[in-house]
């Protein structure tokens, strides 16, 4: 339940596939450039509702690309959940040319159905959502997975309806896996808490895409990016966004690089070097600012973490505050400090993990605190799946970026870590067929591990880092293997 689905995609190709089974109810619903031959053996079912989202939010006008009234994904989140628990298996996947490789969904054999119940404005009603579980339940599906949520304060469970509805698949035995939300590291911020759900954490994997920055004394900063464009391999002067502030702007906002908060005369042709003041979106915020006023590119310290918040399309590398710092020291001991960019590649196996991610919401359930949340954890940071090339085209663009349509993406959130579990659950169901929901979450997180690839206790991201306990990852990291014969 999510976004609808980009049908087109690779990942959605029934090579392979076999008739889906004589129980199967499902439809596929007709809309705005999506017909009956875009189901297939793969996708075997698709609906889209809209009714309550117009009762609450007025009426949506849809414009071809930005969104469609039918299954399609205008948005890109759906796509990137549904191939993330079930695509097919593609080779030479990539986002522009990184994290290459074979994409493969967590149970690349199961069967999907599409039930579309939010859309390209954020919004997604809750009659909406009853709806499609109420629809889901009849049509025979085995598993939900809603990377979807509303963020703190929680509505108690007799008033949201993601706890109703699933509470009445759980009773019907259908698996329901939900995200656990996007405002950690703070305690008592995670959602989707109902004790029948499945609330999955995001963790980190051993893939970065490191960038080299080089001061004019030939010194070297290692940074994170995903911008693999041209235009900062030579020097470029670089200034601290404190020190160009537009007038009557305060050096905080100016400092984290906010929007209408720097000299434009002073801004341009530079790097800027901005710190965090924020969490969410801030280096987004920042590249868009610089962006805005011709600076060449941005340098963002923030909290340390494995997630690359910098957007793609323009010269933007973040570092942690330690390193943003450091350059600070240079800034101030050169008379014409500089910098260049050396771009972003992929690396593999040079990042411990997995770590807890800053963002992942954490517990206890503020509804709840008794019953332990989020259950498990599992990889939600810098996630490669299939993407909307219709919301490709809506993601910020530069003039060093001549942007094209692109069909994989990265991306980060528990929305990420979610599908990753409904595969999972997938493959276990069609192992152990006759297990409940509840014994299939009994055999997820009592196998789940706390220890990091050495061996050692997993660390949750922070402010400070901090040794994970369940309040950050429940059971731990899901360890399929394990969890085929819990004992």
């Amino acid at each position: 339940m999510d976004t609808g689905i980009w049908p087109e995609s690779e990942s959605f190709r029934d090579d392979g596939m076999g008739k889906f089974p004589s129980r199967w109810k499902g439809i596929c619903q007709e809309g705005n450039r999506f017909n009956r031959s875009h189901c297939n053996r793969k996708i075997i079912g698709a609906r889209w509702y809209i009714k309550g989202y117009e009762a609450e939010f007025g009426k949506l006008s849809p414009s071809d690309g930005v969104e469609f009234l039918s299954p399609r994904d205008a948005v890109g989140h759906g796509t990137h959940t549904s191939s993330t628990a079930s695509g097919a298996e593609v080779k030479n996947a990539n986002f522009r040319g990184l994290a290459q490789g074979i994409a493969r969904g967590g149970a690349p054999s199961s069967w999907l159905a599409i039930y579309k119940v939010c859309w390209a404005t954020g919004g997604c009603s809750s009659a909406d959502l009853l709806a499609a579980i109420d629809d889901a339940i009849f049509d025979g599906v085995d598993i939900i997975s809603a990377s979807l949520g509303s963020p703190p304060p929680l509505s108690t469970y007799v008033d949201d309806a993601l706890a109703i509805g699933s509470f009445h698949a759980v009773a019907r035995g259908i698996s329901v896996v939900c995200s656990a939300g996007n405002t950690g590291p703070y305690p008592q911020t995670v959602i989707n808490t109902a004790p029948w759900v499945m609330t999955v954490a995001a963790s980190t994997i051993d893939r970065d895409f490191p960038a080299v920055i080089t001061l004019g004394n030939n010194q070297t900063v290692v940074g994170q990016s995903f911008y693999t464009g041209r235009g900062l391999n030579k020097f470029h002067p670089i200034v601290y966004g404190a020190d160009i502030a537009a007038t009557n702007i305060d050096g905080t906002s100016a400092g984290s690089c906010d929007l209408e908060t720097l000299n434009a005369t002073l801004a341009r042709g530079k790097v800027i070097l901005c710190f965090q003041s924020r969490w969410q979106r801030s280096a987004a915020i920042a590249s868009k600012s610089v962006l805005e006023l011709k600076g060449a590119g941005v340098i963002f310290a923030q909290f340390p973490t494995k997630d690359v918040s910098c957007p793609w399309s323009f010269p933007c590398v973040q570092v942690d505050f330690e390193a943003g710092t450091s350059l600070l020291t240079y800034m101030a001991a050169s008379r014409k400090p500089v910098v260049k960019f050396s771009f972003s590649k992929t690396v593999i196996g040079q990042q411990l993990a997995p770590e807890i991610a800053y963002f992942s919401s954490r517990g206890p359930s503020s509804l709840s605190p008794s019953v332990l949340k989020p259950d498990i954890a599992a990889p939600g940071v810098d996630i490669l799946a299939s993407w909307s090339p219709a919301a490709s085209s809506k993601l910020l663009n530069s003039p060093q970026t001549k942007a094209s349509p692109f069909n994989f993406k990265l991306d980060s959130g528990t929305s990420m870590a979610c599908p990753h579990i409904s595969g999972i659950v997938a493959l276990l169901k069609g192992i152990h067929p006759k297990w409940s929901p509840a014994a299939i979450k009994s055999a997820l997180v009592t196998t789940a591990s706390m220890k990091d690839e050495y061996g050692q206790n997993t660390v949750a991201e922070g402010a400070p880092h901090k040794q994970a306990d369940p309040f950050d990852y429940g059971g731990g990291n899901v360890d399929p293997n394990k969890a085929l014969d819990p004992g």
